[in-house]
């Protein structure tokens, strides 16, 4: 290795000038750019309720995927071991939207008003105002998905959606549980290696950040996103608040607020994390819960699928939309 002369050279005042004219201005900008983060990340404020948690309605078997429509101003929300979707209407009437889910899990109704969802027989989906489903993907490398559990999109045209184990066939169709990519052109990738039970997904406000949560580890992931379906190596986002006596418990679904903020379900309710990943609340429900979004007139109501009910709470930042 051939050293630098500024380091070979006796010193003297000479060299300690040109040390310091080369050295010092990226010195203080590593620094200061350092105390600007630990800045931010220490003036995060915390995120609490503006309203109590209402129960909507209880008495189904297991609640999720919950994703406001906003041309009708409803909710639709699954009820997964009765194969049903369910629609939630402005007067506060629920409906059956279809009995014929095949175990939809997540649901996602993206901006231009479409209906997507993942069915854990195996699919990814997009329904109709009918209930109708055409599939957008089946199967990988000619094998049928484990169980399709939740999903996002990017403002390029694409699908990202985990597939972890839950209702998946014995042994697993797809050998590992992973995330997975319909770009525009419906070509279909794998872009994460095997992950833990991956759940929860999500992208950053500015789509820069594809926020994965698995269930089968405390750590929350966070990956770059580099293109359409191209992410960089996973980082830990950050590591979940556990129950009392416990350790490892994981996620389940997320949603994003207009700030990048982060909630994610877990076993002691909503944790809330900042864009640095630091926490910034926790809203407990009455039972554990499933899945979150953000709907209402100004986006502002936060409903939650736990268990055997929906919930709702009103929240101070408006969610993603």
């Amino acid at each position: 290795m051939k050293l630098n002369p500024i380091w070979t050279a006796p010193l003297c005042r000479s060299n300690v000038a040109t040390f310091a004219r080369r050295w010092f201005p990226a010195v203080l900008l590593a620094l200061a750019s350092v105390t600007v983060a630990t800045a931010q990340d220490d003036a995060a404020e915390e995120v609490k309720p503006t309203g109590k948690v209402e129960l909507v309605q209880d008495g189904f078997a297991f609640t999720e995927g919950p994703a406001w429509e906003p041309k009708s101003k409803s909710l639709l929300f699954t009820d997964i071991p009765n194969t049903a979707i369910h629609r939630l209407a402005p007067d506060g009437s629920i409906t059956l939207f279809t009995g014929d889910s095949k175990h939809t899990n997540g649901i996602l109704i993206p901006a231009d008003g479409r209906i997507l969802a993942c069915q854990m027989d195996g699919q990814v989906v997009r329904y109709d105002d009918d209930a109708n489903a055409t599939v957008l993907a089946s199967q990988y490398n000619g094998k049928r998905f484990n169980a399709p559990n939740d999903l996002t999109v990017d403002d390029d045209g694409g699908i990202y959606f985990t597939d972890p184990l839950f209702r998946a066939p014995t042994p697993l169709p797809q050998t590992v549980q992973a995330v997975y990519y319909i770009a525009a052109d419906d070509t279909v990738s794998r872009v994460t290696e095997g992950l833990a039970a991956p759940n929860g997904i999500g992208m950053s406000p500015d789509r820069k950040r594809l926020y994965v949560c698995p269930s089968g580890q405390a750590e929350m992931l966070v990956y770059d996103v580099t293109g359409p379906g191209k992410l960089s190596a996973p980082k830990t986002f950050c590591t979940l608040q556990q129950p009392e006596g416990k350790s490892g418990t994981g996620a389940d679904g997320i949603a994003l607020d207009v700030n990048g903020n982060v909630y994610i379900t877990t076993h002691i309710g909503v944790q809330i994390y900042s864009p640095a990943g630091k926490q910034i609340g926790v809203v407990a429900f009455p039972e554990q819960p499933a899945n979150v979004c953000f709907g209402g007139d100004d986006w502002k109501t936060m409903f939650v699928t736990a268990r055997t009910g929906l919930y709702r709470v009103t929240m101070p930042i408006p969610g993603m939309h």
